[in-house]
């Protein structure tokens, strides 16, 4: 349009008209440049960051190191005899937990004074609290049946053998959740659990625990099929889900990218009487046909987040949408940002 304008018109209405459609271009192209700008401050906030790290946005904690060194150099330079008055402390102990087993170890002087003989009597005692720990340890619990026979008319009677969880399995209750917990709650691997347990001489193989865990899952299953009976019987939810890395098995150290989708009840925000609970589902991909397995009988309100993979759940004679506040909140704190960084001025909050 510029380039027909090698002249003003003479003609008044010309003019005006000529100047009305310059106006719409100059309009035009400030809302293309204001787009662009926010997709570029978008493009580079999620490759760059921050354009600055200070040490508050890398989250050092620089009080721990300190506090550590000068416990180094305070314990190095105590050698002063035990019985020496110590220092005044900068802050009190709080009292050790009154569940915890206690150990007592009586150190006594003697019944006869060591200056001239005499007999001592008791005034008093100092009693000196010491917070240790015991490893856990292994023990071999043994199953004795007798086999017992009739004097009269030779049958056999025996006790029958009590219920275990894995069948001709040598794993007792205690050691398979300690192990589950140790690989689902502490995230210890089992390749690192059967290498602890070597230190205390008891070779656990690898493939030994992923059989106990695999079968230990089996017996669960009725337990999160419960779970999620219950999370499904609240009149709302909260569903999302969360990237988890899966070993392909083809290629070592190749992954591809699954999902942990979580659906919780939480009625304490409404003072509602039923106990929180939350129920875990996986699957290998994202796509939206997972959620809708997993909630295709529910009526309620979902609580999610405007993944299109929801969209399912929601229609006529489904499940009533929530949208999620915390995501909405983002997008206009993006703008706000966006609109003072094309500005060039830094917001105050």
């Amino acid at each position: 349009m510029l380039k027909s304008f090698k002249a003003l018109p003479a003609d008044p209405e010309e003019l005006r008209h000529a100047a009305q459609g310059l106006l719409d271009l100059a309009k035009s192209q400030a809302l293309k440049i204001e787009k662009l700008e926010h997709q570029l401050a978008g493009h580079r906030k999620a490759r760059f960051g921050s354009k600055s790290e200070t040490a508050d946005q890398l989250a050092l904690d620089l009080h721990e190191d300190r506090d550590i060194g000068q416990a180094a150099h305070a314990q190095q330079n105590d050698t002063g005899p035990a019985d020496e008055k110590p220092e005044k402390r900068k802050h009190s102990r709080a009292p050790l937990p009154e569940h915890l087993e206690r150990q007592s170890e009586v150190l006594s002087p003697g019944k006869t004074c060591t200056d001239c003989g005499g007999s001592l009597r008791p005034l008093g005692e100092d009693v000196t609290q010491e917070l240790e720990y015991i490893p856990g340890r292994f023990v071999v619990r043994e199953i004795i049946r007798p086999r017992m026979a009739c004097s009269c008319c030779d049958a056999f009677a025996q006790a029958p053998l009590p219920s275990r969880p894995i069948t001709r399995g040598r794993a007792g209750p205690g050691l398979l959740a300690h192990v589950l917990v140790g690989k689902y709650c502490d995230h210890v691997p089992l390749y690192r659990q059967s290498e602890i347990y070597a230190r205390e001489k008891v070779e656990l193989h690898r493939s030994t625990l992923c059989d106990w865990v695999g079968r230990a899952t089996a017996l669960l299953a009725p337990l999160a099929e419960h779970i999620g009976k219950v999370v499904r019987a609240g009149p709302a939810l909260f569903a999302d889900d969360t990237p988890v890395k899966l070993q392909t098995g083809k290629k070592t150290g190749t992954a591809q990218t699954a999902r942990m989708w979580s659906y919780v009840r939480d009625e304490r925000p409404w003072c509602g009487q039923a106990p929180p609970c939350a129920w875990y589902q996986f699957s290998v991909d994202r796509k939206g046909k997972h959620p809708a397995a997993h909630l295709k009988s529910y009526k309620g309100i979902v609580h999610a987040d405007g993944f299109t993979g929801f969209n399912g759940l929601f229609g006529e004679g489904l499940a009533t949408e929530q949208a999620c506040m915390v995501h909405v909140r983002r997008k206009f704190v993006d703008v706000f940002e966006r609109t003072w960084t094309c500005r060039g001025l830094m917001p105050l909050l």
